[in-house]
């Protein structure tokens, strides 16, 4: 017997890396090569421009939405999500991704659609300015089923000592804006595919919510990735916290990067509700607080900034490409009251 009887294709793992490596790459920066093959990759931050670093990792992976993905066979988007949920959690720290890393793992090496989701991961460093240095190629038999695949992802960022942000100079009477999202990026897709079941909808079908594209099409437009404009706006001093809006939605992820004696209210009257959300709000009747704990609803990221420096903020941060709303403020807190709120939901968006 040989490997290739076991389901494993070793020639199709090597076809994998050659086909990936002028992809590679094209994410090349200073600091790193971007080669392939080796058994370690390299970086260099001072080649990167760094004099005293400190290092921050992220790991994570796209979740459900990769059912999305395969079931309507499109593959070329899932990596630029992979990239933008590991390289926004560097930002919000303050620091630029330097490298990234992934790990795809499938029963069967497709090699057309692994060199289309290498080509996304490919874009989304392009996009966040990280070299993609490494990563690993998993064929799996009896682990995954047949058109099944698995991405996880691995970041390294950094900035120099003595500027990450980690929101302790939040006060009461800052202003909170938020940075417009692309859709749902990749977090509650469980919940998302078991309304696209209950609708009776094809991926393949009209989406309701987007005109000219396909449901499937509409569900994987790629989450933003935040970093050059965020970065930019971080290094003129206007930013005191960043919050990536993942799962747990508005309501849990904003307190991540509060103090103790902060509260932020944001007014869902102050920026337009994303139609996929409100189709999938009408389909499924999920109420206002619920929607909010669950999906960004149309604000993928949430910087808190001084009264004094929310013009210069909105300037870097619209001049960085993003569609800034003042969506809130930051109270005192009362007691032991919820860090985060929503208000005005209700009317905001009705059922």
């Amino acid at each position: 017997m040989t490997y290739k009887d076991a389901g494993v294709d070793i020639d199709a793992g090597e076809a994998l890396v050659e086909a990936i490596k002028p992809l590679a790459k094209s994410t090349a920066r200073s600091g790193a090569a971007a080669g392939l093959g080796g058994f370690g990759a390299l970086f260099d931050p001072r080649a990167a421009g760094f004099k005293d670093p400190i290092l921050v990792g992220t790991t994570d992976g796209v979740g459900t939405k990769l059912k999305v993905a395969i079931d309507a066979q499109r593959h070329d988007t899932v990596g630029i999500d992979l990239v933008a949920m590991c390289v926004n959690d560097l930002v919000v720290q303050g620091a630029e991704p330097l490298f990234f890393l992934d790990y795809f793992a499938t029963g069967k090496l497709d090699v057309a659609a692994g060199k289309q989701i290498v080509g996304g991961i490919a874009e989304g460093c392009r996009q966040a300015g990280c070299a993609l240095i490494g990563g690993e190629t998993a064929e799996m038999p009896g682990m995954y089923q047949h058109g099944d695949y698995d991405l996880a992802g691995f970041s390294v960022g950094a900035a120099e000592r003595g500027t990450l942000i980690d929101g302790s100079t939040v006060a009461p009477g800052d202003v909170v804006l938020g940075l417009a999202s692309t859709g749902v990026h990749s977090n509650g897709y469980s919940l998302v595919r078991k309304v696209v079941e209950r609708s009776g909808l094809a991926y393949s079908d009209p989406a309701p919510f987007a005109p000219g594209q396909s449901l499937g099409e509409a569900l994987l437009t790629p989450t933003r990735i935040y970093v050059k404009s965020t970065l930019a706006a971080i290094r003129a001093g206007t930013i005191k916290a960043l919050a990536h809006i993942t799962g747990g939605g508005l309501i849990e992820n904003v307190p991540r990067v509060l103090p103790e004696g902060a509260v932020a209210e944001m007014d869902a009257t102050t920026w337009p509700l994303t139609p996929v959300f409100g189709w999938l709000k009408q389909q499924a009747k999920i109420d206002a607080h619920e929607l909010s704990r669950t999906f960004n609803c149309g604000i993928g990221m949430v910087a808190v900034v001084a009264e004094a420096d929310v013009a210069e903020a909105t300037r870097i941060l619209t001049e960085g490409g993003e569609s800034v709303h003042r969506i809130g403020r930051i109270l005192a807190r009362q007691g032991d009251e919820p860090q985060s709120r929503v208000i005005n939901a209700d009317t905001a968006w009705p059922v």
